[in-house]
């Protein structure tokens, strides 16, 4: 049985690594999906694989005005928008010494600006519609302190912050709001250094279920809490790590 059937989301980052994934779930699931990307190219090519229930559109989720537009376009295209996913972001390895505040500020402006900016123009279409979910993707490093990843580690708890917010606030408006802190997930082109794979080493040997989680496992929580299974579900943190937080 589809789960989404009916509904229509909102997903930045959605032409490749965990977006992708997240695009097909939904549609799979029987969704309405708009989904965004800075790369063109590639979300066009997965728009149209994915059929008429699918459209792109390309964005910098840090632009306030590619917002409006994007929101427009979902509204025009599908109707309402019942689902958010703010998975769009970008990723930062490197020691205190390595990294500068040029860096931080970049990465702070997609991480958490996006998020934050998603919610703001989101959040009243779904007023307007009678609820919805929204989705915001933080990380394990969003919740416990990890070597080399200061920039990044600042960026996903600020997103954990901005969920509980939100969640308190639109509460009322029937509106959830949620955090997904993944683990090491296979295929998201984070683990492409060596001082990055010599880090996902570590992570692995500390989890209990001894791997990496795949695309498609954080997929199948995205459909949980956009789906009315969680419709009791708010302000939560949900991991994803196989255990590697217990440690």
């Amino acid at each position: 049985m589809q789960r989404l059937v009916n509904k229509t989301a909102l997903l930045t980052g959605g032409a490749s690594g965990m977006g992708e994934a997240h695009a097909r779930r939904l549609v799979a699931e029987g969704a309405r999906v708009v989904f965004t990307d800075i790369n063109e190219d590639a979300g066009q090519l997965l728009a149209k694989e994915l059929g008429a229930n699918a459209a792109f559109c390309q964005q910098d989720v840090s632009s306030e005005a590619d917002w409006e537009r994007v929101v427009s376009l979902t509204q025009d295209t599908f109707g309402g928008i019942d689902i958010l996913i703010n998975n769009a972001g970008i990723h930062s390895f490197g020691s205190f010494a390595e990294e500068n505040v040029d860096r931080l500020r970049k990465i702070l402006d997609v991480n958490v600006a996006g998020t934050w900016l998603g919610i703001q123009k989101v959040a009243p279409v779904m007023q307007a519609g009678g609820g919805g979910s929204i989705i915001n993707l933080s990380s394990l490093a969003g919740k416990v302190g990890m070597p080399f990843y200061s920039v990044y580690s600042s960026s996903k708890w600020a997103v954990r912050g901005i969920t509980k917010c939100a969640a308190s606030e639109l509460g009322p408006h029937n509106i959830r709001v949620n955090a997904i802190l993944p683990g090491a997930i296979d295929n998201t082109g984070m683990f492409n250094s060596a001082e990055a794979e010599t880090a996902l080493e570590r992570l692995n040997s500390s989890t209990p279920l001894e791997r990496v989680g795949t695309r498609e496992e954080v997929s199948a929580l995205v459909v949980f809490l956009a789906s009315d299974e969680s419709a009791f579900i708010t302000g939560a943190d949900h991991l994803i790590d196989g255990g590697n937080s217990l440690s």
